[in-house]
């Protein structure tokens, strides 16, 4: 369950602001066990394909940080595209995990997406962590992608988008051939 929370430990969700940046770098490099993660998030902000960008406080120390980018889907029939969204990545300070601030933050990016109109949100993350937000498997295996599998999942935002075959076509900065 994590270490105790002392009660003055108030963690607040707010939107990135550009001075934030470099804490948010530290951060996914510390989570993710090198640069890989903040390179991604730095290529997706480049590309204005940052759509909804969230960081988790604790005093004025950044704790956590979710990105939810555009990612184009497309339907085989009639091949209309939807809006959706690619959750990549969520870091927590490795001292702070366990203790609901990537719940938190998850959340909070969901009904941001729901707010935006956006229609569904693909993750490739942990099958134990995401399905409690409603992601699946098996809304994503009409979906042909670089990636299968128990960890390749999605949510509908909007009931039946994804009830149709269809393809993921992953951004240049994910560096895929999708």
């Amino acid at each position: 369950m994590g270490r105790p929370r002392r009660q003055d430990d108030v963690v607040i969700l707010r939107a990135r602001q550009p001075s934030d940046d470099d804490a948010i770098q530290r951060l996914n490099d510390a989570a993710f066990g090198g640069p890989d993660e903040s390179r991604l998030i730095s290529a997706l902000r480049d590309g204005g394909l940052a759509a909804i960008d969230l960081v988790a406080l604790e005093g004025e120390t950044i704790v956590g940080h979710l990105l939810l980018s555009k990612l184009v889907v497309t339907l085989t029939l009639g091949g209309r595209g939807l809006r959706t969204l690619a959750l990549a990545p969520m870091a927590v300070a490795p001292d702070r995990q366990q203790q609901g601030i990537g719940s938190a933050l998850v959340r909070a990016g969901l009904q941001a997406a729901r707010e935006g109109g956006w229609q569904a949100v693909i993750v490739l993350g942990h099958p134990d962590f995401y399905p409690r937000f409603g992601f699946s498997t098996e809304k994503a295996a009409l979906l042909e992608a670089p990636f299968q599998g128990s960890a390749f999942m999605a949510l509908e935002l909007e009931a039946g988008v994804l009830a149709g075959r269809g393809w993921v076509v992953y951004p240049p900065p994910f560096g895929l051939d999708s």
